[in-house]
């Protein structure tokens, strides 16, 4: 994934220039473009996980939601969009603030993020974001590897910045730990 933006800094404003349809991301500021479209399995474990929290929250009549991508997550210190550099669009983003919701997407941090990496820019998911969902306290990120069939998962401690990741495989039950009782067989995704 190349930086199209190395030497200028861009904010929504240049963010909405682009053509309807281009998958973009700001982050501190630079441009990322993220193609080419991910694969299959990506598509199938958005789908299944998805469909997973969808269910959990509706039928314990939570006041979570959630998004696939694409979904415009703003980063930033206050609510003022305009200027914001760090607009990403996570694979998977639950939100159970309601209040960060508006018909752009959600201005601040989600609950939680799932980002399912590609082997075209793994350095994203496991570097730039992992660092920028914890400056702006994302409670709970997870890294899911389709190739490796392997997930970490960042979840905020007591000083409010990750802990060292907890590792998982394709393999392994989860625990979400933004919920007192849901568990992911990863078993059961048939991957």
């Amino acid at each position: 994934m190349d930086n199209t933006a190395k030497h200028n800094t861009y904010t929504y404003a240049d963010y909405t220039k682009y053509p309807e349809g281009a998958r973009i991301e700001l982050i501190e500021g630079n441009i990322y473009d993220m193609s080419p479209a991910p694969s299959r399995m990506h598509h199938e474990l958005i789908t299944e996980l998805v469909t997973i929290f969808n269910n959990y929250i509706k039928s314990n009549n939570g006041p979570c939601k959630v998004y696939p991508s694409p979904f415009d997550v703003f980063l930033t210190d206050d609510d003022n969009i305009e200027n914001c550099k760090n607009i990403v669009q996570p694979d998977i983003s639950v939100i159970c603030d309601r209040n960060r919701l508006n018909d752009k997407g959600c201005t601040g941090a989600p609950d939680l993020i799932i980002e399912i990496v590609s082997p075209f820019n793994p350095s994203n998911d496991y570097i730039r974001k992992l660092n920028l969902y914890d400056h702006y306290k994302v409670k709970e990120y997870w890294i899911i590897n389709p190739m490796k069939k392997s997930i970490l998962i960042y979840r905020l401690d007591d000083t409010m910045h990750y802990a060292t990741p907890e590792t998982y495989s394709f393999s392994d039950t989860i625990k979400v730990g933004i919920y007192d009782n849901l568990d992911i067989d990863f078993n059961i995704l048939d991957m």
